[in-house]
């Protein structure tokens, strides 16, 4: 969750729950608890409509801006890339060129979704951007694939058609853990390369 999302549920204390996405945030409520604190002429909707703008409106502080910089192992080798042969002939390069410019970002945690803790980063450079799948396949939880100007982890096993470069040996989503998801939105990703007799040591 961003600093700002936070905010608006720390502030607007009949919110059970708020969840960012690329252009939009959904806000979840007591409608029966924030009646009671709503002028007569007014609807809830409204009322808290303006106190919603009201706080997004205020400027943000140094704290607000405070960001997370994680960085992440990959195996890019051949057996936990299934795809990164079809990125690098889409995009007329070597595998060794995909690979080197997937690490020259920092990547922005945009938002969650599709499967719990399944992060979308961007954007990739434009040299490596590639369509997603025409049809989905089965992906290996940890696997970073690309999809279009975004790369993004498979935080479980699943069905997916993003285009799998890699494979990263950390846990994303561990639903035991006190905080099951490792990335939040805002937070800053780089990627680090390992090779394949380095994954069993994460």
């Amino acid at each position: 969750m961003t600093a700002r999302s936070l905010q608006l549920k720390e502030r607007l204390t009949d919110v059970i729950e708020v969840v960012p996405a690329y252009r939009s945030i959904n806000v979840y409520y007591d409608v029966l608890m924030l009646k009671k604190k709503t002028p007569n002429d007014r609807l809830v909707h409204e009322h808290l409509k303006e106190m919603i703008e009201k706080i997004l409106s205020e400027p943000i502080s140094l704290e607000e801006k405070d960001e997370r910089l994680i960085e992440i192992p990959v195996c890019y080798d051949a057996d936990f890339a299934p795809d990164i042969n079809a990125v690098a002939a889409a995009n007329k390069i070597t595998v060794e060129e995909v690979i080197a410019l997937h690490l020259s970002k920092t990547y922005r945690v945009y938002m969650l979704g599709f499967l719990p803790g399944f992060s979308y980063l961007g954007e990739v450079d434009e040299r490596i951007a590639t369509p997603r799948k025409t049809e989905p396949a089965p992906v290996v939880a940890g696997s970073v694939g690309i999809a279009g100007k975004q790369t993004g982890i498979y935080s479980l096993a699943s069905p997916g058609g993003w285009q799998i470069i890699g494979r990263t040996p950390i846990k994303i989503f561990d639903a035991a853990a006190e905080d099951p998801v490792l990335l939040k939105p805002g937070d800053k990703v780089r990627f680090f390369s390992i090779n394949k007799n380095e994954v069993k040591g994460y």
